[in-house]
């Protein structure tokens, strides 16, 4: 369902993934984080690093799945990211059988079909090979520092609900914390696992002992960023 301005946010993509993670929870990794990275003397448009990105996904077996793609120039050039789930809707993981071979066939050609600098130039780039966090695995804190760091890093989001949308896909919640003493407040960040259900299950722990990168303030500077 789209939300009534015709522009979704990630809250409304990220719960168009959530029926087929309900649909399988023993996959370890459901979710696949793909770069499509162009020549930097490349010049594309949004219309066709889109349209590459999704013939890329209908060429290696995504076609129905549910995915964002948004373009990226954090490493100096257009590019652009993909996130899918590798779950169908019946719940069966999808063949990834010499999928890096695939790959690297599908990339040649929409680089002669698009006109792109041919040879190692428009690579894929799988990142973010985060595992979902399980509670009844114990060292919860080592669990979810494993999701949140890299999430803090390989994605944007502009809003706290944003962030916790995109936890949640990893089983794991964030909430904000404030405190007021002798007059200052002072804000700060708890992370906990969440069930199958997206419940919070077991005790949260506070950012500060995974490490600054996941503080509130690596988070208010992380929303300025994303909105660049």
């Amino acid at each position: 369902m789209e939300p009534a301005d015709g522009h979704p946010t990630i809250q409304h993509c990220i719960r168009s993934f959530e029926p087929y993670l309900a649909a399988n929870r023993r996959t370890e990794k459901p979710v696949i984080h793909i770069s499509l990275n162009p020549h930097p003397d490349d010049v594309l448009t949004d219309e066709q690093l889109t349209a590459i990105g999704q013939e890329y996904m209908e060429k290696m077996g995504y076609g129905n799945q549910p995915y964002i793609i948004y373009r990226h120039e954090d490493i100096g050039r257009p590019h652009i990211h993909i996130v899918s789930l590798r779950i169908d809707e019946q719940g069966k993981k999808i063949k990834d059988c010499k999928e890096w071979q695939r790959s690297t066939a599908v990339c040649r050609e929409l680089e002669r079909k698009y006109h792109l600098l041919p040879a190692e130039k428009m690579e894929r780039r799988e990142s973010l090979p985060l595992t979902a966090v399980d509670y009844r695995k114990g060292d919860i804190k080592h669990q979810i520092a494993n999701v949140v760091k890299p999430v803090m890093q390989g994605y944007k989001f502009q809003s706290v609900k944003e962030f916790k949308a995109l936890l949640g896909l990893f089983h794991v919640t964030v909430e904000e914390a404030h405190k007021t003493i002798k007059g200052k407040t002072y804000h700060g960040l708890v992370y906990a696992a969440t069930d199958e259900k997206g419940e919070r299950t077991g005790v949260a722990i506070k950012s500060s002992k995974i490490g600054k990168s996941v503080g509130y303030e690596a988070l208010q500077k992380k929303f300025v960023k994303s909105k660049q």
